[in-house]
């Protein structure tokens, strides 16, 4: 493929195609069901689907298939299929399957004055807006890297692209899309996914690792209404100190250590290794991506540590808090309960349902004072580690870094969650994983201000139909 020839072509398609649609999908709030119980009501998630769907049917590459499955009991999913492009049509059944999801966290506060987050602003390199970046964009660049190789008429593996629509709520209609979907999937031997982060903007990136997550909500009640609190205080306890009492079952709250052994994981002496590499390339920018207010700063340690402590060690936070008023609302009250929304990231490895059944335990056992405790839990999420990289791959990714970016690529585990890796691991254990993105510093994916970056993408959609070639062409 000519460089410039193939830049040129893949900067036209994107301004001219897929930021007028990325725009459009952005203006849908089609909020993940977990955020959206009401979802299929509301029309949103169809219309979004529907709106990609007709893009993708636009595209010029030849036997292309695009099929939205439909089921009553389950988002729907968007499915592609792009036949092998060979000298030899059929002496293979080798596939890639490429991924992506359309469905998006809610809106959140904090959007600057001119942006939203069904609101799409462009301001230079970046395109402001939610889920353009977490993750609307992965089907557009997907399906435009395999029409570049159509177009320069470069062999590639028939591709299978899945698209689905509840990643942000766990994807739990996945499994049952894809078990119905087997025997037309076949045996991947490379997965791509478009969902990931990146260190930086300057070189392609590839992910090692995810965590897990152990989420619900914890609830303490202490009374059956409010009741005056200089009445009360002394004699009912606080449903807030309570909440602060178990917290500290799991965490310590001076240095945010997870307490419970189950919860952590050894961490191997190559990811070890990598988070090193990647710590002697971008120093500081580990923790200055971060908008920290005031004096706030991260947790004594070295750049290594601290993308350890990102990638391979648990981690609690408080996303939600109910049953409080807003403070310029609040009377001189004993509320009678409090409720916190638990985000819990686990290292790859711990078992999610185990650690679920491990917090929920240990939440609600011998509860203070006697109050009432209660963990509602969402369902879990496995963490995963990548199998030992190709030789062919690590070539490729390479390559293809140094070719888009003009930098070699790097590789890191990253901190969230993507619950259809883990499972595609368990479901294909020889494939290999291409897990890479546009989500790099100060992208804010779930806050507000998300944006993409779009000189990246449109590197990352040249970058994928690269790597796709040479997997073909791998011995």
């Amino acid at each position: 493929m000519s460089g410039l020839v193939v830049e040129g072509w893949v900067d036209q398609q994107w301004e001219t195609s897929i930021l007028p649609a990325l725009e459009s999908y952005i203006r849908i709030p089609n909020k993940s069901p977990l955020f959206d119980p009401a979802w299929r009501e509301h029309g949103h998630m169809d219309r979004a689907v529907a709106e990609v769907a007709e893009w993708c049917r636009s595209r010029d590459v030849p036997g292309l298939i695009v099929e939205v499955i439909e089921d009553p009991q389950l988002t729907p999913l968007l499915y592609l299929e792009v036949p092998e492009q060979s000298e030899v049509p059929g002496q293979s059944d080798d596939t890639v399957l490429l991924y992506g999801h359309l469905d998006k966290q809610p809106e959140m506060i904090g959007w600057e004055e001119d942006l939203g987050p069904w609101s799409p602003v462009r301001r230079g390199d970046r395109l402001y807006g939610r889920g353009g970046a977490d993750d609307g964009y992965a089907a557009f660049a997907s399906l435009t890297a395999l029409e570049l190789l159509a177009r320069e008429q470069v062999p590639h593996a028939r591709c299978v692209l899945l698209i689905e629509c509840c990643e942000e709520s766990g994807s739990p209609d996945l499994p049952e899309h894809v078990q119905r979907l087997l025997p037309r999937i076949g045996q991947p031997s490379l997965v791509v996914c478009l969902d990931s982060g990146c260190g930086n903007y300057d070189q392609l990136w590839g992910t090692t690792s995810l965590r897990g997550m152990v989420s619900g909500e914890l609830r303490v009640d202490v009374l059956d209404e409010g009741v005056h609190s200089g009445d009360a205080g002394g004699i009912v306890p606080s449903s807030f100190r309570i909440l602060r009492q178990l917290l500290s079952r799991i965490e310590d709250e001076d240095t945010g250590r997870v307490f419970p052994a189950g919860l952590n994981a050894e961490i191997p002496a190559d990811r070890v290794a990598e988070a090193r590499k990647v710590a002697s390339q971008i120093g500081d920018d580990v923790s200055t991506k971060f908008p920290f207010a005031g004096a706030t700063r991260p947790p004594d340690g070295d750049p290594a540590d601290l993308i350890l402590n990102r990638t391979w060690r648990p981690a609690l936070a408080i996303t939600g808090l109910g049953g409080a008023p807003a403070p310029s609302d609040a009377g001189n009250v004993l509320r009678p309960s409090t409720t916190a929304k638990l985000s819990l990231r686990l290292p790859p490895g711990v078992d999610g349902d185990a650690a679920t059944a491990a917090v929920k335990t240990l939440l609600e056992a011998n509860p203070p004072s006697g109050a009432g405790v209660h963990f509602e839990a969402e369902p879990s999420a496995t963490g995963w580690n990548a199998p030992p990289i190709a030789p062919w791959l690590e070539r490729a990714v390479d390559a293809a870094s140094s070719a888009c970016f003009g930098r070699p690529a790097l590789m890191m585990g990253e901190g969230g969650t993507i619950p259809f890796i883990s499972m595609l691991g368990d479901l294909f254990p020889e494939a290999q994983f291409l897990i890479t993105g546009v989500l790099g510093p100060a992208s804010n994916a779930h806050g507000p201000n998300e944006f993409l970056h779009i000189p990246t993408a449109k590197r990352l959609t040249t970058a994928v139909a690269r790597i796709v070639a040479d997997h073909h062409l791998r011995s």
